[in-house]
């Protein structure tokens, strides 16, 4: 069976507003990964084959995102100062402490929305960024599957920072209390904020893309 025709055999490219088709410029090896310099007639977006530079731009928020991902749960979250006391939180001891309270299920909710999650969002986009550079052709449904759930997850990253504040609502303060986000706080922020980045930077498509010396001649107008 032949495969399914594709926007790029067929010189065809496509508004990813509001799904307009036009006819794209001339395919060849020297610019197959460049931006059509055009733009749309119905909504006036920018129309482009690849998002440009997509796999430099990922990496890069993907690699500082990486970065801020160890201080972000090594630095305290937040300070807590009362009358007796003062006292600092990572993350991770605050997961601990819900579950030395008994607060199991809410620990767990903790410790998989702001330490798992993050982490498995950059292994996942840093394989499907070396599956595209290495011009892997293996499994590309299931590859493309793998980032529309990264993409997914996402639109829920503010969870992570909603149980930051959970976090802070569990403590049990006494009379007078003063507490003060921390540096870790900044720096896990930052790290949500990168990964959404770096999700939004990548163009799925490009798992789909063969070789540039493979591209086949674009049809004739």
């Amino acid at each position: 069976m032949s495969p399914l025709p594709r926007a790029v055999t067929l010189g065809v490219v496509g508004c990813h507003a509001c799904g307009a088709v036009y006819r794209a410029p001339v395919i060849n090896a020297d610019n197959a990964d460049e931006g059509c310099t055009m733009r749309c007639r119905r909504c006036g977006t920018s129309i482009h084959r690849r998002k440009p530079e997509s796999i430099a731009r990922t990496w890069a928020f993907l690699i500082a995102a990486a970065i801020l991902y160890l201080p972000a749960n090594l630095l305290p979250i937040m300070l807590t100062s009362t009358l007796l006391e003062q006292r600092s939180d990572t993350i991770l001891s605050g997961v601990a402490a819900l579950w030395r309270d008994g607060a199991w299920d809410i620990a767990i909710i903790v410790f998989v929305a702001s330490v798992v999650v993050p982490i498995l969002k950059i292994g996942v986009i840093a394989l499907l960024l070396w599956s595209v550079q290495s011009g892997a052709r293996w499994r590309r449904s299931e590859r493309t599957r793998l980032y529309r759930i990264v993409e997914f997850v996402g639109h829920w990253s503010m969870l992570d920072v909603f149980v930051v504040a959970l976090l802070v609502g569990l403590v049990h303060f006494r009379s007078f209390a003063d507490v003060q986000p921390g540096p870790g706080a900044v720096a896990f922020a930052a790290v949500v904020v990168l990964t959404m980045l770096a999700s939004m930077s990548f163009d799925p498509r490009l798992i789909w893309d063969v070789p540039a010396k493979n591209l086949p001649p674009a049809p004739k107008s």
